[in-house]
């Protein structure tokens, strides 16, 4: 009994970190080489969900920021009907805004996979 209640709390942890990492159903991902190709279209937004702080020490000129603990009260600032890009880091963080933006109506969300941590110029 006791192997099986081990096996049982296992797969419930497995499922839970699962869970808690698998991209948002019906968000796209795409990588920061795609990323550059983007960047030169039209009519697109491009948010980075990272600090303050993080954005000033660097980021892409085409990005606005709009930190993940801000966003919730923000998505009025954001157009329903463009694609939304979103960077972080390291991806982590832009998932949730992903997360966030599909569960309030947003239907063409990008995150950019790897964050600045894979961005170079």
């Amino acid at each position: 009994m006791d192997t099986w209640m081990m096996i049982l709390i296992g797969a419930v942890f497995v499922f839970i970190a699962y869970r808690a990492m698998a991209p948002t159903k019906g968000v796209k991902s795409v990588s920061t080489e795609e990323l550059k190709l983007e960047l030169k279209k039209k009519g697109m937004q491009f948010i980075d969900v990272r600090t303050p702080a993080e954005f000033k020490a660097g980021h892409i000129k085409e990005f606005k920021n709009i930190p993940l603990n801000t966003l919730p009260n923000r998505l009025n600032e954001l157009n329903t009907g463009k694609a939304i890009y979103l960077i972080c880091q390291s991806g982590m963080r832009s998932s949730r805004a992903a997360d966030l933006l599909k569960k309030n109506g947003f239907d063409q969300v990008i995150n950019v996979s790897g964050g600045m941590n894979n961005f170079r110029l």
